[in-house]
């Protein structure tokens, strides 16, 4: 493959991709065919930014180490977008620290993981920058997700064992996750149980109205799913006539203009139940946010 960059429209993207002629350098080789200082190199690999593919038929895997020396034939892709590199996250909360997984509170903001371009504001690796408890970084595994503009609690590995074993368990529905949102519209009082197909798979949600607000024509409900497709809170709601406050994609965006300053997503994954893969007895624990760490609009 030949070196070559390949300029992209959006945000001042642009994707260089080189072959290793022989033993040389990663910094080296990417300091030879970009603009860049040396400096700046290395801060975009530890960001996220560089990958490596090591054989034709091998997965192509980030490379936060550029001066390890490669062998002929190993094909870097350096995705470089300034404005996504010099982003800094919010940072998140432990909650509790297991040693082999952690609790975290995701703020509204932060991704759960990273893209081809950068993961420094992902979650997993804000922890494996940032999370040192005894002077000791740790590596961190994502075993689920939550929306970027979604705020709440969140299970993190920090073995490969470990994140086997958490997302079996969500696999196996024996973790449980309870949502607070505030949506538009007068809530029914009996709890409604949501049957509608995203993407052509069931999906299914129950929904609770906890208060309702009759001046500002708005409602506080909780959410428990027993399944989890991509949006399906904020789908379910919406499309049940109830969207969520600050949704830009699914909402009522004329309904939040009305209000005195455009809300975040008012959608808080509140509650976090598991039985605990520590404990011999399976024993279960539960993680809840303090009414103050919610991150909801005054009701």
């Amino acid at each position: 493959m030949p070196n070559q960059s390949t300029p992209l429209n959006s945000n001042n993207g642009q994707h260089f991709t080189f072959t290793s002629p022989g033993e040389i350098n990663a910094l080296d080789l990417l300091a030879q065919h970009t603009h860049l200082s040396k400096q700046n190199l290395k801060e975009s690999a530890q960001k996220g930014a560089v990958w490596i593919t090591r054989k034709s038929n091998s997965k192509p895997e980030r490379l936060r180490r550029l001066k390890k020396t490669l062998p002929a034939n190993q094909v870097l892709d350096f995705y470089y977008n300034p404005e996504l590199l010099n982003q800094q996250p919010p940072s998140p909360t432990l909650i509790a620290d297991f040693e082999s997984y952690s609790v975290w509170i995701k703020p509204r903001g932060m991704l759960s993981q990273g893209s081809k371009w950068a993961d420094h504001t992902a979650l997993y690796r804000w922890i494996e920058m940032n999370f040192q408890p005894n002077g000791h970084p740790r590596q961190a595994w994502i075993v689920h997700r939550l929306d970027r503009a979604t705020h709440g609690i969140m299970l993190v590995a920090h073995s490969k064992k470990m994140a086997a074993t958490l997302s079996r368990a969500f696999e196996e529905n024996r973790v449980h996750k309870t949502y607070q949102a505030i949506v538009w519209g007068d809530y029914p009082a009996e709890t409604q149980s949501i049957h509608l197909a995203i993407d052509n798979k069931a999906a299914v949600s129950h929904i609770s109205l906890l208060k309702h607000n009759a001046k500002k024509g708005i409602s506080l409900v909780e959410i428990t799913i027993e399944t989890g497709r991509k949006h399906q809170i904020r789908k379910h709601l919406s499309e049940t006539g109830y969207p969520i406050l600050g949704d830009r994609m699914y909402g009522n965006v004329q309904k939040d203009a009305e209000l005195s300053s455009m809300p975040n997503l008012q959608l808080t994954a509140y509650k976090l139940c598991l039985q605990c893969p520590l404990s011999k007895a399976n024993q279960e624990k539960c993680f809840k946010l303090e009414q103050t760490q919610l991150d909801l609009i005054d009701f």
